[in-house]
């Protein structure tokens, strides 16, 4: 028998259960520090919000004890209930809405869900700035929105992932703006911008005041996740000085001088033998010196422990966290500093004022985040409510998003779009029509309302049958003959094939380029069947060879959509039915399967001939290729000239190029021989006239190269200088502006990391039409 309920069992239970009552309202307030009905803690200058941060900072961090300052070392920061100070969770995640992954967000309040934009790759290439702005503006407004409704447990979200898609085959590569490290540094200003409450022109944040904390990531060279037998955590990235100058860095350096981000997280990976957590040039001599940083650095989770476990750079734990405390970084992903910065103390690794100048700068984001100015629903930021979270607005804005971003590649014979009322029936074939998680990529979030594919186009032709062809997205079997019995009775088929996040994500890298298993003995087996030319939709963030429904000529029409968020199956269904017009454009160049052969571990983006190495991106690469950077179609023609190009104030004509250097035959001056008042002013004014030639109004991104008439590897077969979208209605023409700065556009690295202009023949790029411009007299 048991033993009987005592007294003491009932009072504990009635206390335990007051608790949980307790916790559980307590839920909905959001965590936050000086409460003003605490005269004494109040009553710290750190609560006093009249007072400049840093001097409200450093009050702070003197009236911690050692072991306080230690367990705020970490993500997971406790309170600190004497001083009245709440506990903080540093890690949530925003990359495209509010994402259930981190340790921060919880959708188990009255918020059950948030607007999920399209993946970045297919956002980045409506090559839109104000569009990224708008969309960062709602992700950052329901993050707060969230926070307000106590179901977030901090406002610094781990987003954007602003490393260059430098191999086709990195899973992550689709968490990206694309190759073109100029147009990543601007997506990267236009999120961090929109989420931290800045203006889209920047300065409007009054005394540091932050909606949101944006974190520019991965700090540096990473991307290789799981590739074969390399991995992200051991993997030693060589990298020349000139490929970090003119492609890795220049997006962070953007991210940090002109978004001014109030973080960056230090990749997991070695950089020419020094883990990136590790290393002070990077962190603090570039970052903070050079770049003007000023922010929190956090590793990336675990980042520290593997110095030690997995790298062997660090001989003890108490090593690992020395050499991130002393190069710069201020927080941990993870629990090693918790569990190791004492006894590194006590053996005088580190010194305690290398964990006050870390606390400094933890604090000062949490102050500027209002989150020691009392009840931050009464302060700013504070009216921003659930009704903003899933808004109409927000939704309405991914799927403009959704519909600018997807990519025409083929439309032969102008099958496309379809008539909705000449189209009486549909055969809709793919593994992961009929699925909508899929259309969300990685980092996901609960979607305010998310539907398939396949109830997208539902909605416009009732009589559509479905088949998935393969049992998974791998296509190991397929049911070729069942497939093509439903396609042989449908007016049109339309096949969505591709990857997913059993294929390419986090920690696991592609091995091939094609389609996978058996998806494209299934296409050829249909188009073969099928009464008319089918449309093959690819749904997979990084590039994939489909050269042979490129050639096949009956496959009409070819579209990428990406991971289209929870807006993708309306925008996919308005463009085959003619309801939109697309116009998105590839940010990444899409390589032949033979690309295979090349490591995905060399590093180097320049071709080297002499080997057949043949680089990386469009802006290196000399082989061939499935599609261009910068390639998309139209239901309309566009018509380009330059309009006018000024050079009035182009000072380099008289400038003497007295200090060139030789490399291989190419002379250059080194741009910081020609000083900043010559740069300053120089500048070359253009206007390119754009004329939509058709009978259909289109979005249409408009993309600004240079090129330079050498053809040496060393300098880049073309540059992206700028890009701008405009709409055009039916025959409407007009002219679009660009400042060309040679100091900035006509820029390449040298060898030794330097910037240097090349002498020679320039030329401005756009369309099919060019225009010669000199540099030097």
């Amino acid at each position: 028998m048991g033993r009987p309920i005592t007294d003491e069992v009932v009072t504990f239970i009635f206390f335990f259960l007051s608790c949980m009552l307790f916790i559980s309202t307590e839920s909905t307030q959001p965590p936050f520090s000086c409460d003003s009905s605490n005269s004494v803690t109040s009553s710290f200058p750190f609560c006093n919000n009249s007072l400049p941060i840093p001097q409200r900072v450093h009050d702070l961090v003197l009236r911690l004890t050692l072991d306080e300052k230690i367990l705020q070392l970490v993500n997971a920061a406790p309170e600190i209930p004497r001083l009245g100070i709440s506990a903080y969770e540093w890690w949530s995640e925003g990359l495209h809405g509010v994402s259930r992954h981190g340790k921060g967000t919880l959708f188990n309040g009255t918020i059950k869900a948030a607007t999920m934009f399209p993946q970045i790759i297919l956002t980045a290439s409506t090559f839109d700035e104000n569009l990224w702005y708008r969309i960062a503006q709602a992700i950052g407004k329901e993050a707060r929105a969230v926070y307000n409704a106590g179901q977030l447990k901090g406002m610094t979200l781990w987003a954007p992932n602003i490393n260059i898609f430098r191999d086709p085959r990195w899973g992550r590569g689709q968490e990206t703006p694309g190759e073109d490290p100029m147009m990543v540094g601007k997506y990267g200003v236009a999120y961090v911008r929109g989420l931290q409450g800045d203006s889209f022109e920047g300065g409007k944040l009054q005394d540091g005041h932050l909606q949101a904390s944006a974190c520019c990531k991965h700090f540096i060279a990473q991307d290789l996740d799981n590739w074969y037998n390399f991995s992200r955590y051991t993997f030693d990235a060589h990298v020349m000085k000139q490929d970090l100058a003119d492609s890795y860095e220049p997006p962070f350096k953007s991210c940090v001088e002109q978004g001014k981000a109030s973080s960056l997280m230090c990749a997991y990976n070695l950089v020419n033998g020094i883990p990136n957590c590790a290393n002070f040039d990077l962190l603090t001599t570039t970052a903070r010196e050079h770049w003007g940083f000023q922010g929190y650095i956090v590793s990336d989770c675990d980042a520290v422990a593997i110095m030690h476990t997995h790298q062997g750079y660090a001989k003890e734990p108490e090593d690992a966290v020395a050499a991130t405390l002393r190069a710069g970084m201020d927080v941990n992903c993870g629990s090693y500093l918790k569990s190791y910065t004492k006894s590194a103390l006590e053996k005088q690794k580190v010194k305690e004022s290398d964990i006050d100048r870390a606390l400094h700068n933890l604090f000062s984001i949490r102050t500027r985040l209002g989150l020691f100015n009392g009840d931050p629903k009464k302060l700013e930021y504070g009216d921003i409510s659930s009704v903003e979270v899933c808004s109409q607005e927000h939704r309405a804005l991914a799927l403009e998003a959704a519909r600018n971003g997807i990519v025409l590649l083929k439309n032969s014979a102008k099958l496309l779009p379809l008539s909705k009322i000449k189209t009486t029936s549909l055969a809709v074939i793919g593994p992961k029509a009929n699925d909508s998680e899929v259309l969300l990529g990685n980092y996901e979030g609960y979607p305010c309302k998310n539907v398939t594919l396949l109830q997208g186009l539902q909605e416009y032709v009732k009589n559509t049958t479905y088949h998935p062809g393969c049992n998974f997205v791998n296509c190991t079997s397929a049911a070729i003959d069942e497939a093509v019995d439903i396609a042989k009775k449908a007016d049109y088929v339309v096949l969505i094939m591709g990857l997913d996040q059993t294929l390419e994500r986090e920690k696991l890298d592609r091995t091939e380029l094609g389609l996978p298993g058996m998806q494209e003995s299934l296409i050829t087996a249909i188009v073969q069947a099928a009464p008319k030319p089918v449309i093959l939709v690819l749904m997979c963030g990084g590039p994939v060879d489909v050269s042979f429904a490129k050639e096949n000529q009956n496959i009409g029409a070819i579209l990428w959509v990406g991971y289209p968020g929870e807006g993708g199956a309306t925008a996919l269904a308005e463009i085959l039915f003619g309801e939109h017009n697309p116009g998105g454009k590839l940010p990444v160049t899409w390589y032949p399967k033979e690309f295979n052969k090349i490591s995905m571990t060399d590093m180097r983006m320049r071709p080297l001939s002499s080997t057949g190495y043949p680089g990386r991106t469009y802006r290196f690469y000399n082989g061939p290729k499935v599609f261009e950077f910068g390639y998309g179609l139209s239901y309309t023609d566009y018509s380009y000239a330059f309009a006018s190009v000024n050079q009035d104030k182009l000072h380099f004509k008289n400038l003497k190029v007295n200090k060139a250097t030789e490399n291989g035959s190419a002379l250059s001056i080194d741009v910081s021989d020609v000083g900043s008042e010559v740069c300053n002013n120089a500048m070359i004014a253009v206007k390119v006239a754009v004329k939509n030639q058709g009978e259909m109004a289109g979005k249409h991104p408009l993309l600004l190269f240079l090129r330079h008439s050498s053809t040496m590897d060393e300098i880049p077969r073309k540059t992206l200088i700028g890009f701008k979208s405009v709409n055009l209605e039916a025959r409407e023409s007009t002219h679009i502006a660009f400042d060309v700065k040679p100091c900035e556009h006509f820029t390449r690295a040298n060898r030794y990391g330097s910037l240097v202009i090349d002498e020679g023949k320039y030329f401005l790029l756009v369309g099919d039409k060019e225009y010669p411009v000199t540099v030097f007299g």
